[in-house]
């Protein structure tokens, strides 16, 4: 039958455990015993889990639990409840590196020096997870030591921009004006001067229109069997704004680039290019193509446009608050309320890199005001970056710029608030631009190798320094496997950065390579912690029956290829095992038929073997995973059979000399506002604490019963 009443497992459970179970004998809960108690009752004659592990059997078995480092650190239910139970535990997520690196690289240690402490003062081994993953990284922090190094520059250098360019091999007649002569065209060898008459010239550049106030450069290829002298004139208009000067071309068969350069022109805009010849004598120069530059100094930074906002007729699309702005003639008309408003002008300007920004607003007023502030906020969070500028309006339409210095990069919504302006405000449009600096050049691949490796070691001698010895193994590389993209050899390829993946995830191997990265990690592990480490490599879905065990396969082969060395050593392999029980026959079937598959594949590899982070969930018929609140007993127990199965598997398969041990990642039931499982029957425990059927079926697996 259906738990239509949660309350009645509580209270049977709790009753019994104040009485008959060990490992919650100090909870004292105290209610009165329900009449019918039939199905639970057995649950009270087991002991703590951990007893039932046959330490003649499997001496260096460990029964693992894992949990948030604060709450065993609290001395409460948590800590007795594990003490209890596990011969050792896991921290969820304190030893990972973002909950000891700060984004500014700066690094505490305090959680887990006292989750350390208190574990192995309470008899308890603790298993490090994890070293080195690509998620949960202070990604900014590390992209920051890889960024772009800035030049130092001459402040009154120049450079010289290509600003017009002409290939006369492509043309079939001369399109430009000539006086005197008009030279012939080759498709090999571009325009040619023949003529031996007097004075001519013909335009060899037309219209360019060059920014004036700059000093101008022309260079052309040419050959030529005497040496000549050919007049360039740059000229700016028909008035004073000419600047002359002579190409010396030195005679020669082979097509050589001949330069000049000018001074500031006078004049306006405009300018095309004047070739004057004379007294050739019939002989043959020939130019293949024109270029002219012009100078500027070296820019330090400019604004590079990373989204653009206008508005079309219509509703208002985005998220207003104190106001209901409306979008009139393409723009969003706002009218003074007198009181607190905001509206978001331009909401999840996405990926947004750490630097420096500039927004524009094309902005009109019907008259000055004050009392305006535009927002850059990213996320709703307290710790979230929320940066905001005072603004002051004309009458009129402008373009206003604000600035946004230091921003850290993320999602960012623009969130303008008129608050108590008292003016009727226009915006046509929002563009964000980032500041990028152009005295900057990428570092190096083997200068961000470099620069990265440093970064990894600072992280692992810091963490070993804190664990003070008593953290013996570890994950030492976190789900490295993509699970796709094989190679000649049928191997999966690593997991590398994808632009429609995570946002805070940092892929240290793109940097390491996909060989380094892993063999970094074990030396700096055993550099600091010890070479009496024993450091596993942990992935999920290693038992799919999707891909048969695909994954795994890949996973053994890539310890080959980085032990192949000779010097890099990994003791083990974890298998996470985020697993759900079928109610269909046949799928359950084949999923006991690879996790079978999966423990003899370990065995054959020779290396410990770990389950490392088990929880379960449970699918119906048609493969929809079940709530916790949808369970029904036949449900509990079908799990309960599945524990039983894999705990036994594991022990039945797995020598003695290769086994590390099972961990339970979920000790209870995950609530429905968990970020992992939600609302899922994941436990041993539920969520008050007690025992429910799969706990049985662990124990029975333990015991091999």
């Amino acid at each position: 039958m259906k738990h239509t009443n949660k309350i009645l497992g509580t209270m049977l459970l709790a009753a019994l455990v104040t009485t008959s179970c060990v490992d919650d004998e100090r909870l004292q809960y105290a209610f009165e015993k329900p009449a019918s108690i039939a199905g639970y009752e057995y649950l009270a004659d087991y002991d703590a889990l951990k007893t039932y592990v046959n330490r003649t059997a499997s001496p260096n078995f460990k029964l693992g639990g894992a949990l948030a480092a604060s709450d065993y650190n609290a001395d409460g239910l948590v800590t007795r409840l594990a003490n209890s139970n596990f011969d050792e535990v896991v921290a969820g997520n304190a030893m990972k590196m973002a909950s000891c690196v700060g984004e500014k690289g700066e690094m505490d240690f305090g959680t887990v020096e006292t989750f350390v402490s208190k574990a192995t003062e309470n008899g308890l081994n603790v298993y490090g997870h994890t070293l080195a993953w690509h998620a949960q990284q202070p990604k900014k922090w590390l992209e920051r030591l890889i960024k772009d190094k800035e030049l130092d520059i001459d402040p009154d250098a120049k450079i010289w921009k290509d600003d017009y360019f002409i290939d006369y091999t492509t043309y079939s007649s001369f399109p430009f004006y000539n006086m005197g002569y008009a030279p012939d065209f080759s498709a090999e060898e571009g325009l040619i001067s023949l003529s031996d008459a007097g004075w001519y010239q013909y335009f060899a550049a037309d219209q360019m229109g060059l920014p004036e106030g700059q000093k101008y450069k022309i260079t052309v290829t040419y050959k030529s069997p005497v040496d000549a002298t050919v007049k360039c004139i740059l000229r700016w208009d028909w008035g004073d704004g000419a600047m002359e000067g002579n190409l010396n071309l030195p005679a020669t068969d082979e097509w050589q680039e001949a330069e000049i350069e000018y001074g500031q022109p006078l004049g306006a805009s405009g300018g095309f290019v004047v070739f004057q010849l004379s007294g050739l004598q019939n002989q043959r120069i020939c130019f293949k193509n024109l270029k002219a530059f012009h100078s500027e100094s070296p820019a330090v930074e400019v604004e590079q446009e990373v989204g653009v906002q206008t508005y079309t007729d219509g509703p208002f699309p985005f998220y207003a608050m104190g106001c209901e702005p409306p979008v009139i003639n393409k723009a969003i008309h706002f009218e003074p309320t007198g009181g607190w408003s905001q509206f978001f002008c331009f909401p999840g300007i996405n990926n947004l890199g750490e630097g420096d920004y500039v927004v524009y607003l094309d902005l009109q007023s019907n008259k000055d005001a004050g009392g305006l502030q535009l927002t850059m906020q990213n996320g709703w969070s307290p710790e979230s970056q929320n940066v905001s500028v005072g603004l002051t309006v004309k009458a009129g339409r402008q373009n206003y710029r604000l600035q946004f210095p230091g921003l850290e990069g993320g999602n960012y919504d623009c969130i303008l608030k008129p608050q108590t302006a008292d003016a009727t405000l226009d915006l046509y449009s929002v563009t964000v631009c980032k500041v990028v600096k152009m005295n900057s050049i990428p570092l190096t691949d083997e200068e961000k190798k470099d620069t990265l490796t440093w970064a990894m070691e600072q992280w692992i001698s810091g963490m070993m320094k804190a664990c003070d010895g008593k953290v013996k193994a570890w994950d030492v590389v976190n789900e490295a496997i993509s699970g796709g993209n094989p190679d000649a050899e049928g191997v999966y390829a690593l997991q590398h950065a994808d632009p429609a993946g995570s946002p805070n995830d940092f892929f240290w191997q793109d940097y390491l390579g996909d060989l380094d990265y892993v063999r970094t990690a074990v030396r700096l592990a055993r550099q600091y912690g010890g070479n009496d480490l024993k450091l596993f490599v942990n992935d999920y879905n290693l038992e799919s029956d999707w891909d048969n065990n695909g994954k795994l396969r890949s996973l053994i082969k890539w310890i080959e290829r980085w032990e192949s060395d000779g010097v890099t050593k990994i003791d083990g392999i974890g298998t996470q095992m985020h697993i759900s029980c079928s109610l269909n026959p046949n799928t359950l079937k084949s999923r006991k038929e690879h996790i079978t598959k999966m423990f003899e594949m370990m065995r054959d590899s020779k290396k410990l073997v770990r389950v490392s982070e088990l929880d379960m969930g449970l699918d119906d018929a048609n493969g929809n995973p079940v709530k916790t609140s949808e369970m029904t007993e036949e449900m509990h127990k079908a799990m309960a059979e599945h524990y039983k199965f894999v705990v036994s598997e594991y022990l039945r398969i797995i020598p003695a000399a290769q086994q590390w041990g099972i961990c339970q990642w979920c000790i209870t039931d995950s609530p429905a506002s968990s970020g992992w499982r939600a609302d899922t029957p994941t436990g041993l425990w539920d969520l008050n604490y007690n025992r429910k059927h799969t706990y049985a079926g662990f124990a029975d697996g333990l015991s091999s019963k």
